[in-house]
């Protein structure tokens, strides 16, 4: 393995100051630098760029975020053991590495923006899928970041990314698909972890996209929400839980009502989602 700046190997780091992964920490730690440096790569240049990274560990991303020429890092570790070696990496990228000790969920991530701003990350797997639903369900839209490059398990790319007939297209995958174009960049097998997880793991890339403002998160999730609660039966069957006329519904969508939500296209959701306030007037107006 080569080496991407004059810092000690991770490995050495990680014995000096005794940072053995906790799995109640979710974490996963990379060792292998020129792989940290591919994942940094694919978010593109980051010449003038603020990057945001949750759950640096003992720094082997944060070191290729710095050594591929970002303009600054924003490192978020909840682990009070990391900050010495986090401490060691801003020292040698002076005035270009700022830690937060503090928890990832409770950030007002927007507040760290400063011109192009993009979020990699090596997510923590246990706050993974709430840490991006979050950042794709803030409002306005397009958000503060440009780009998120971020690890999920394997599984929960294939949600991320997945299209309409997909066995893992859900509520994750209309969510990402209304908002972003989303990719798998690639896999990471588990030996590139320390200690190994139980599964395989991907790098997935996502690009805000502009959507209209005549859909909202929550009424979408609501839809979501009915359709995919019962995801085998038909559609006719599972909107009844979206707690208005099921016709209005299937009508605005162009639908037969004999589909299952895995089939549905995002803009079918959409549809629905746009519909639901004018629906809910009407019900409320008959009754």
């Amino acid at each position: 393995m080569s080496q991407i700046d004059n810092l000690p190997p991770l490995r050495e780091v990680i014995a000096e100051h005794g940072l053995r992964a906790k799995k109640e920490l979710g974490q996963n730690f990379l060792l292998d630098l020129n792989l940290t440096a591919r994942i940094a790569r694919v978010a593109g240049t980051l010449e003038g760029v603020r990057v945001i990274e949750v759950g640096p560990g003992p720094g082997g991303l944060t070191r290729a975020l710095l050594a591929e020429g970002a303009r600054e890092v924003i490192a978020i570790e909840r682990d009070p053991r990391a900050l010495p070696a986090l401490a060691q990496i801003a020292e040698a990228y002076p005035g270009r590495l700022t830690v937060i000790s503090g928890d990832a969920m409770e950030m007002d991530y927007s507040t760290l923006a400063d011109g192009p701003t993009r979020i990699i990350a090596n997510l923590p797997y246990n706050i993974a899928t709430p840490l991006l639903t979050g950042w794709l369900t803030l409002d306005p839209w397009p958000s503060f970041f440009e780009s998120l490059t971020l690890m999920f398990q394997r599984e929960v790319a294939e949600r991320i990314c997945a299209k309409p007939g997909d066995d893992a297209y859900g509520r994750l995958g209309v969510l990402a698909g209304w908002r972003t174009e989303a990719r798998i960049a690639f896999n990471v097998g588990r030996q590139a972890f320390v200690p190994p997880p139980n599964v395989t793991s991907a790098v997935v890339h996502l690009v805000p996209k502009p959507v209209g403002e005549d859909v909202t998160v929550k009424n979408l999730e609501h839809i979501t929400r009915a359709a995919f609660g019962q995801r085998r039966k038909m559609v006719r069957q599972s909107l009844k839980a979206a707690g208005v006329p099921v016709d209005g519904l299937l009508a605005v969508a162009g639908l037969k009502g004999d589909e299952r939500a895995e089939e549905l296209p995002v803009e079918a959701f959409l549809a629905m989602a746009r519909a639901l306030p004018a629906l809910r007037s009407q019900q409320q107006t008959s009754s």
